[in-house]
């Protein structure tokens, strides 16, 4: 190859995109748990797979608990980041409890916890079919 070419020649980055969709179940933050580790496992990604699972049980768990319907699960996986997406069919915003201090809670702190172990999370803005709200959450590998 002429190595002049190979200079200017950039592959585009490769993007690896999984789908899955969760019925109302409440053994869906499990599948969904173990469907993002066993991307990252097969793409040698393992520092990402305790962060991801956590952010994706619990997103997954919040549509269980709040909604009562189906999810989807998105993963997009590129060198620069992890971007995993839960929708369901709920229109209401997700809400972040924070811990109050001396107060013991057995539940609602979900998406404080996805807020201090994710990169950057947030509210998808566009609907998917019937799916009228996207929380999503993005880990950054370290390089």
């Amino acid at each position: 190859m002429d190595p002049a070419r190979s200079a200017t020649h950039r592959p585009a980055q490769l993007v690896h995109e999984y789908s899955l969709f969760a019925p109302a179940d409440a053994t869906a933050p499990r599948v969904c748990r173990d469907f993002v580790r066993a991307v990252l496992f097969t793409h040698g990604r393992e520092a990402l797979v305790m962060p991801a699972a956590l952010c994706t049980s619990e997103l997954v768990t919040n549509v269980h608990l709040h909604t009562k319907g189906a999810a989807i699960l998105r993963v997009r996986l590129n060198s620069a980041r992890l971007h995993v997406s839960v929708f369901d069919e709920s229109p209401d915003p997700p809400v972040v409890a924070r811990p109050v201090a001396g107060v013991v809670a057995c539940w609602g702190r979900g998406l404080a916890l996805v807020d201090e172990v994710a990169d950057a999370w947030g509210v998808a803005d566009a609907r998917t079919g019937r799916y009228a709200k996207g929380v999503w959450f993005e880990l950054w590998p370290a390089v």
